[in-house]
Parts: structure tokens; sequence; C-alpha cells
């Protein structure tokens, strides 16, 4: 009856460790497949550093900011272009993509704060400092589609690099220090 028994334990201790192993090769495998095109919120998540968030952004406002700063900082024109607000043609998306990666992407992959001006109902302005590189600079962000299916976008209408990188002149040097924290009275 012993040898029996130890004969289970061995089976059951095999099948544990081959459950365990090809547990950790499917999560291992799907944790790559997130990274790419597609890739779930929450991986993204797991992936950057959180924005930092001053002021009143909603949902979407909120949502849409962090994917912008996520796709400057992994270098993604195509994702980015993606946020562009309708009124925002191909070929200015697609330039202000590539400045904005340009200029802030080093800033992007470390601390950001979002500070969140408005009250985020339809649109709301966000400035965002890239505290390492010591960068401030001012997006606009709406709902935008059809009514019904909207969604918030980015405003991208800056094809010329120095425009596109510029810092507000309106902005305090720190996040929160205009009024940003005070809700909108409208």
């Amino acid at each position: 009856m012993p040898r029996l028994k130890q004969s289970h334990t061995a089976t059951g201790w095999l099948a544990t460790a081959v459950l365990l192993t090809s547990g950790c090769a499917v999560l291992d495998s799907s944790s790559a497949d997130a990274r790419g095109p597609g890739a779930s919120y929450e991986q993204a998540y797991a992936d950057h550093e959180p924005l930092h968030v001053v002021g009143y952004p909603s949902t979407g406002s909120l949502l849409v900011v962090q994917r912008l700063v996520w796709d400057i900082a992994d270098g993604k024109t195509d994702e980015l272009r993606k946020l562009a607000t309708s009124d925002s043609n191909e070929t200015d998306a697609r330039k202000t993509a590539e400045n904005w990666i340009k200029g802030f992407g080093a800033g992007a992959r470390r601390n950001v704060t979002g500070d969140f001006y408005d009250d985020g109902s339809e649109r709301q302005v966000v400035v965002l400092y890239f505290h390492d590189t010591r960068q401030v600079k001012e997006f606009t962000v709406r709902l935008d589609g059809d009514a019904g299916n909207e969604d918030w976008r980015v405003l991208m209408k800056s094809a010329d690099f120095k425009d596109a990188t510029h810092a507000p002149n309106w902005a305090p040097k720190e996040p929160g220090g205009t009024g940003s924290r005070m809700k909108n009275s409208n």
C-alpha cells in the first residue's frame, strides 16, 4: 500500500508541475502579444509610468491623454495619429505625431503630470509637464465623431516642429498653479 501511495503522490506532483509550467507559458505568450497593436489598457498601464493628474478630467479626457502620453513614449506614430480629431487632416496629424514623438518622447517615458483645465464635459485644455526633461506642452482634447458615437480625440494640427513643441506662455511652471484645481462654475 505505501508504494501505491508514493506513486500517486509522485504523479500528482508531476501533474502540478506540468500545469504550472504550461500555465506560465500561456501567460507569458499572452503578455507578449498584448504589447503589440491593440494591446489592452491594463497591459499598457502596467508597462508605463502612471500619469499624475491635477484638475478635473472626465473619464474620457483622462483616457485619451493617458494614451497620448503612452504613444509618445513608445514612438507609435500610427497609434498616436489615430487619436486625432476629425478636423485634423491626415498629413498634419501624422507630422504632428512625429513631432511630438521627437520632441517629447524622452520625457514621456518618465514622470508626467497632466493638468486638466475646464470642466471636461465636451472639451478640455490639458497641460502636460514632462518632469525629467523640464518640458511643458498644451494639448486640446475634445469629444469628436457622430452624435451617439462620440469619442475623445486630440487636436493635431501642428505640422511645424517648433509649433508642435513650444511651451504655452500662460501655463504655470508647476502643475496646478492657475486654477485647474478649482471646479468650473459654468
